[in-house]
């Protein structure tokens, strides 16, 4: 996958809530967020399309662009190469950074605790993505 940049993580985020959608309906909801022309949500789009981010199908005249990969695997790649370029692989370095100048809640400690003792319980041979099945 393509390394989306910030306007495109956020035109992204939009199509994984709505789904596929014209470019006047992720315009609008990109202009909840900032002010944004609909000419540069255009051109954002079509470039994610080139890139690989976007597929697009014909509706009429106009066009419907959906995201290629779900926000599952987007999230992975994102945090994979965060973790091999800033934290030279060490996922403990990357967590405890995580936490180090954010508060936590309750409710996510206890889900991180909970997450962990299932990691834990599971043992070394399975990965956490098999863990969430």
């Amino acid at each position: 996958m393509a390394n989306p940049t910030q306007a495109e993580l956020e035109i992204l985020a939009i199509l994984w809530r709505l789904g596929e959608s014209k470019i006047q309906a992720v315009n609008d909801e990109l202009c909840k967020l900032r002010p944004v022309g609909y000419t540069t949500t255009l051109k954002t789009m079509q470039i994610m399309e080139q890139k690989g981010l976007l597929g697009r199908k014909k509706d009429g005249k106009s066009h419907i662009y959906f995201p290629v990969e779900q926000q599952h695997e987007t999230q992975i790649s994102l945090v994979d190469r965060l973790l091999q370029t800033a934290f030279a692989g060490s996922k403990s370095s990357l967590v405890m950074r995580l936490f180090e100048d954010k508060k936590v809640t309750k409710q996510e400690l206890a889900e991180i605790k909970a997450y962990l003792q299932k990691i834990e319980s599971a043992g070394e041979g399975e990965s956490a993505s098999e863990l969430k099945k």
